[in-house]
């Protein structure tokens, strides 16, 4: 059955329908109330947390400005200490005779020491992805407009130890490859690449393979460069393994992924 809808002339000349709806009038009264008591907590709840959020934003901010000066300062007095041993290993070789390779060779091992603290800087110290630490590392070594490495692999995030090793070694390898491997030679070619796998725990499995460079031969000696590179690879907890092939001159270092990352 249908219910026809009462006008406001009708509940004035019929009390006993204005009398059936007053207490539906007081119920929606009082849920009206009970909606404007609980919009106007909500607001007030969202400006406190409007305003908390405010302040934690400001202190967050003024916490990462001083963590950046603090490294800077760090940086800084890292780098003049490098300097500083730098001096005085010139000074004490400089009245030596036969041992400019030597001053030339830890000149070398100091500015890559260097440039490593340079990137932690830039990742603040924390990590460094292992495509920039590996292209970092060579581009002093590199020609732009011909490009003497080819630089592949997967994105790692890698701890500041880590960082510090594998650029000492990339500068290494860099060096030797200058003066007797690939880039003695105008049309040597470097690849570099990377890979992970799983054997059973994750590993990273490095390659530093030399092309169209001279005929490389096992040395009569090992030389110190060799056993810092050899040294670097232990302290990741890694296998190093430098083979003498016709082609050119290989490195390859095969070291868990929790070494580099954790």
């Amino acid at each position: 059955m249908i219910r026809s809808m009462m006008s406001p002339a009708d509940l004035r000349t019929d009390p006993h329908a204005a009398s059936s709806l007053a207490p539906q009038q007081d119920v929606l009264v009082e849920e009206n109330v009970s909606l404007r008591l609980l919009l106007a907590q909500a607001a007030i709840d969202a400006k406190s947390l409007l305003t908390a959020a405010g302040i934690d934003a400001r202190e967050r901010v003024a916490a990462d400005k001083l963590q950046r000066v603090i490294l800077e300062e760090l940086h800084h007095r890292i780098k003049n200490t490098i300097a500083t041993v730098g001096a005085i290993v010139s000074q004490s070789l400089s009245n030596l005779e036969g041992v400019e390779h030597a001053q030339h060779a830890i000149a070398g091992r100091l500015l890559a020491l260097g440039r490593a603290h340079d990137l932690l800087l830039q990742a603040r110290w924390s990590s460094a992805d292992l495509g920039t630490v590996v292209r970092g590392a060579t581009e002093a070594f590199n020609n732009p407009d011909e490009p003497k490495f080819s630089i592949s692999g997967p994105g790692i995030r890698m701890t500041s130890g880590a960082v510090v090793a594998i650029a000492m070694t990339l500068n290494e390898l860099c060096t030797n490859t200058t003066k007797f491997g690939a880039l003695s030679v105008p049309q040597g070619r470097i690849d570099i690449s990377w890979t992970l796998l799983d054997q059973p725990t994750q590993r990273l499995h490095l390659i530093w393979s030399e092309k169209n460079g001279p005929a490389v031969h096992p040395p009569e000696r090992r030389s110190f460069g060799t056993r810092l590179i050899e040294t670097l690879g232990r302290q990741l907890r890694g296998d190093v393994r430098l083979s003498y092939e016709p082609t050119g001159f290989v490195y390859i270092l095969d070291v868990p992924l929790a070494s580099l990352t954790s």
